[in-house]
């Protein structure tokens, strides 16, 4: 029984010593492993502005112009508008309250922090826990499809006659976030996330101008602003436009990215977002308007898509294949944010697991 004892009371105290290490009120309560995993609070402002952005900015903002053909001139940058002064005041107020439990101290940690305290212990464990799982979960299906289909897409425009199938490029790109995977905590992307700030300005800079040069070359397609559709089909494009707007936005991980920077927090939070926002605003903007503005109501899911024309790019090959290594460069960095999510998830589970057998 000693034997037994000695194990568990060393993790406590590691615990105890991370709790006082990271500023917890209350260090004695004993932690699980995803808790450890986002509680290394040694971040700056800087920092949590490198990781606020990487949540949520991803080339998913490439849609933003097809999202404006559903809306037209004005509901489109309204939408954009106001969708990012909500989300802005929403993550902002989030931030505020956890600082104000922590404070308190009860530290929300995740979103399963908080849904315990809110709903109940079961509610946190059996609800929110399973639900942010599976999100992280199709996430990282999605990423991984994403950068498979980037990758493809280079290889075709390197080699047109390949025959490498779209599986393969799958397994390769997901091979390369579970090395990615392994980062050992949350802190520690932050080197990876400033890359991935600096990549997705960099490729909404060169697709801004491809739009614009496509937009004054010879060659440029017919501009129609008007919005398709009449009635009920309308209405549906327009939901469905609102609705990839609120996509683009709503990613930030508020409570995980919180835990990562180091005390006092007070303050820290609203200069991250201030960051976060400044680099949505110029590329949010910048991408929506300027594929609008070049291709009017004939913008297509991805505005890479209009780059490639009909019968030849539009572009020349060098800068389409220089636009795709950049988003697939981010893609990898905004993905592996969600396998390290899942890492901390599953090891959680595993130390419940462990717990119950132990007792």
């Amino acid at each position: 029984m000693a034997a037994d004892l000695v194990p568990n009371s060393s993790s406590k105290s590691t615990v105890s010593t991370v709790g006082k290490q990271n500023g917890l009120l209350d260090p004695s309560k004993e932690l699980d492993a995803g808790a450890l995993f986002v509680l290394k609070s040694r971040g700056s402002w800087l920092h949590c502005g490198y990781h606020l952005t990487t949540s949520i900015v991803a080339p998913v903002l490439l849609s933003l112009p097809y999202a404006l053909t559903l809306l037209g001139w004005a509901g489109g940058i309204l939408c954009l508008v106001l969708a990012g002064l909500v989300t802005f005041y929403s993550y902002n107020l989030l931030s505020l309250v956890l600082e104000h439990h922590a404070q308190l101290g009860q530290r929300h940690l995740r979103f399963r922090d908080m849904a315990r305290d809110i709903l109940g212990p079961r509610w946190g464990k059996y609800v929110i826990g399973p639900l942010q799982f599976g999100i992280c979960y199709g996430a990282v299906v999605a990423g991984s499809l994403l950068g498979g289909q980037s990758l493809k897409f280079i290889y075709l425009l390197s080699n047109p006659n390949g025959t490498m199938k779209l599986y393969e490029f799958i397994v390769i790109f997901g091979g390369l976030l579970l090395l990615l995977a392994q980062i050992p905590s949350f802190h520690s992307l932050r080197h990876i996330n400033l890359i991935s700030l600096v990549l997705c300005l960099t490729y909404s800079a060169c697709v801004t101008a491809g739009a614009i040069k496509i937009g004054h070359s010879e060659n440029a397609p017919i501009r129609d602003y008007s919005v398709n559709g009449t009635g009920v089909n309308r209405v549906f494009g327009a939901a469905n436009a609102v609705a990839i707007i609120s996509t683009t936005y709503a990613c930030g991980i508020i409570p995980e990215i919180q835990a990562t920077i180091a005390p006092p927090v007070k303050g820290k939070m609203f200069k991250g977002l201030c960051v976060c926002y400044a680099v949505i605003a110029t590329t949010f903007l910048s991408v929506a308007i300027s594929g609008y503005w070049a291709f009017g109501n004939q913008a297509m899911g991805t505005v890479l898509s209009n780059f490639m024309g009909n019968e030849k790019p539009l572009l020349p090959t060098r800068f389409l294949l220089m636009i795709n290594v950049f988003t697939l460069s981010q893609i990898s960095a905004v993905t592996v944010v969600r396998p390290t999510q899942l890492a901390s998830d599953i090891e959680t589970l595993l130390d419940v697991g462990l717990l119950a057998t132990n007792k």
